[in-house]
This record gives C-alpha cells, sequence and structure tokens, in this order.
C-alpha cells in the first residue's frame, strides 16, 4: 500500500506501532509508536490536516483499528481498511476453529505435544499457561527470552514457502499447529504445509472490530482514496 501510494504522488504519512525492532523501509515519511488512543489520535489528524485513514494494519490489530475508527468519526475524516480475506479450510484441512487467544490457551489443555505457535512474540505469555508442550516459535526478532521451558525459536521473516516450512515442521517432529487467521499469502505456506503432512491445526478466529469500509486490494484503495476527494 505505501509503495502504491509513494508511486501516485500522494502526500501521506506512514504510521506503525514499533514492534519489530528491524522493520522494512518504506517509500514514505515514517513515524513509529501509538498515538495515545482515541482522542491522540483524533488531534494527531486534526493537528496534521490528515484527510483520509488507511487502515492497513494486521486484522489482529483490533484496538488500534478500533481506534481508528472511533477517531475518525470524532473528526468526520473518511476512513477504510485495507485487509486480506480470511483463510478458508478445504475439504482435505483439519482445522479446530476457537474465537480467540484465551480459548486457544484453553483449547491445549492436555498431554504434551510439538506445537508450533504461529502467533507472533505478543501472545507467549499467555501460552505460557500451559508448559507441558513442546513449542517452535517463529518470530521475525531475537526475542530476549521466551516464557515457555521448552521451545526452540525460529527467527526468520516472510513470506515463507511450502517446501521450507515441511522441512521446519518434520524438524522439530511438529504435531500441531496454532495460528492466527490472518489471511494473505505471505504466511499461508504453513497451512499448506499442514494440510500435506496431515496434521491438525488450531486456528483462531479474528477479533471483531467496528463497522467500516474494508477493501482487498491497493487497487481499491487508490479508487477509494480518487472518489473521496483525495
Amino acid at each position: 500500500m505505501a509503495k502504491a501510494v509513494a508511486e501516485q504522488g500522494l502526500n501521506a504519512i506512514y504510521s506503525y506501532a514499533g514492534r519489530v525492532g528491524n522493520p522494512r523501509p518504506q517509500p514514505l515519511p515514517t513515524r513509529v509508536g501509538g498515538f495515545g488512543g482515541v482522542e491522540g489520535l483524533a488531534r494527531y489528524i486534526r493537528d496534521h490536516g490528515v484527510t483520509h485513514v488507511i487502515d492497513a494494519t494486521h486484522p489482529f490489530a483490533a484496538q488500534m483499528s478500533g481506534n481508528a475508527a472511533h477517531a475518525c468519526s470524532q473528526t468526520g475524516t473518511p476512513f477504510a481498511a485495507l485487509t486480506r480475506p480470511d483463510w478458508v479450510e478445504g475439504d482435505a484441512d483439519d482445522w479446530t476453529r476457537v474465537a480467540g487467544i484465551e480459548s486457544a490457551v484453553e483449547a491445549l489443555n492436555g498431554p504434551a505435544q510439538r506445537v508450533f505457535l504461529a502467533v507472533g512474540r505478543m501472545h507467549l505469555e499467555e501460552f505460557a499457561a500451559q508448559p507441558q508442550h513442546h513449542y517452535l516459535l517463529r518470530l521475525v526478532d531475537q526475542p530476549d527470552g521466551v516464557p515457555m521451558p521448552n521451545a526452540a525459536v525460529e527467527v526468520s521473516r516472510g513470506p515463507f514457502t511450502v517446501a521450507g516450512d515441511i522441512e521446519l515442521m518434520r524438524r522439530h517432529g511438529t504435531e500441531l499447529i496454532v495460528s492466527k487467521n490472518a489471511g494473505g499469502s505471505g504466511a499461508r505456506a504453513k497451512l499448506d504445509a499442514a494440510r500435506q503432512l496431515g496434521l491438525p491445526v488450531l486456528m483462531i478466529d479474528r477479533p471483531t472490530v467496528p463497522e467500516r469500509t474494508e477493501m482487498a486490494t491497493t487497487a481499491q484503495v487508490l479508487d477509494w482514496l480518487a472518489h473521496t476527494g483525495f
């Protein structure tokens, strides 16, 4: 999205939370960090003359998405989300769907397994409540530590390949994959690998966000900008 906006020569700023230690450079002026909730974001919109807001956050960044929706409502700012379509279970898949992180942790109650925990580093503490498992953690940055007594860390950044994820799961003896339903192609390989290996997936459904205009492609967002007076 940032590349498309920059190529159009639009006056824009790229904002992200700063949770990744070494983010990819972007072709737009960049700011890092939170805004201070709904009121802080509304103030930023007013102070900087922001005329449009595009929510391109991760589908599980529900707090930021909610703050953006409410701040834009307060300020009368056109608001749209660029979001990836959900992953959909196929006939050959073995998924168990749960409503959120808490439900996923509860679902892991039981005998020890070798679990590929593909949920990022923000939720590791919650899953530490099930310490009987051996966890495979794939993270963008090397963590200072992990809260589980038995864990292997793979530091890598997508997009990933099916062949690579099959090799990874075989090497670690994976028996179960835990995944957020993030959508998109960059992290889908683990699901295709699970299907080929006949492994079950514990799939965490997306959180609820306020009603908003949603689009699936950058072209749709550019068209929306053109038709809302950018």
